[in-house]
């Protein structure tokens, strides 16, 4: 513990000192990449909350807290970029099957803080043009958070389209192509398509993220470099970027490191 807590204050400490070093090195790398290629849509996994946390003597659900609260800064940072799709692994199907009862309660008790900032401060997304869609599966969401999801999806869906903003609650990368495939059938025993018309592109339509082009960029902090179950069939030709960083201690030159390693990939597709 006394270990900990050394390791928790030298990394605060750290960071105060190299502040001013930290301010130019972001001036230096906006110069690298503001007049770069940017990705359409920027998929995250916020990893790291709870080991964050752990460092620290803190509960568990408490990193799940500071999390929540990077996110709100890290989502403006991306908005800024110009960058039209964003989607958020909030809660994997895992995590509200097989996390403890008393942290799957915490966490959706976040998820309804979180909605209820959304809606009180709707102007704000309003005048951004940020649409906001809830992707998952419904049967293992409390019906206080569909019904509070199904509100915001609703006056949302109005906005200009400017951005969207995905978050994936209580989803599963397999669970949603198996759900795909299951009305893919159901529409091919009612014949209102033919087996013959099935394809990548038609598929892609059953999918949770219809309507959104897959994502180019995905990042995973906490120095985890797997997917874990999100967007396996959208992320076919993603760039992967995985950041040593806890989520809770994301800054933004972690995001424009990201931003500049995408722009220095070339993007093939198989070509």
């Amino acid at each position: 513990m006394i270990k900990k807590k050394l390791k928790a204050s030298t990394m605060k400490l750290t960071r105060i000192m190299l502040k001013p070093v930290y301010k130019v090195y972001e001036k230096w790398l906006w110069i690298q990449i503001k007049n770069g290629r940017k990705p359409r849509h920027v998929a995250i996994i916020p990893d790291g909350n709870r080991r964050w946390a752990r460092l620290r003597d803190l509960p568990p659900w408490l990193g799940h807290e500071f999390g929540y609260q990077r996110l709100k800064e890290v989502l403006d940072w991306i908005w800024d970029l110009g960058i039209e799709v964003v989607t958020i692994y909030a809660m994997s199907s895992e995590n509200c099957t097989r996390r403890s009862p008393e942290e799957r309660e915490r966490l959706f008790e976040l998820m309804r803080k979180a909605l209820n900032e959304v809606l009180e401060n709707i102007k704000d997304f309003r005048e951004r043009g940020v649409k906001v869609r809830i992707l998952g599966r419904e049967e293992l969401i409390p019906r206080d958070l569909i019904e509070l999801s199904r509100r915001i999806e609703k006056v949302t869906s109005s906005y200009p389209n400017k951005h969207v903003l995905n978050v994936a609650l209580c989803y599963g990368g397999r669970q949603e192509i198996v759900d795909a495939v299951k009305r893919i059938a159901a529409d091919v025993a009612l014949k209102r398509i033919n087996v013959d018309d099935i394809n990548e592109d038609l598929f892609s339509k059953y999918l949770y993220t219809n309507g959104v082009p897959d994502p180019d960029l995905i990042i995973r902090t906490s120095g985890e470099e797997r997917i874990s179950n999100f967007l396996l069939w959208q992320s076919a030709y993603s760039e992967l970027y995985f950041c040593e960083v806890y989520w809770p201690d994301f800054r933004r030159i972690d995001l424009w490191r990201a931003i500049r390693s995408y722009q220095k990939r070339e993007r093939r597709f198989g070509k």
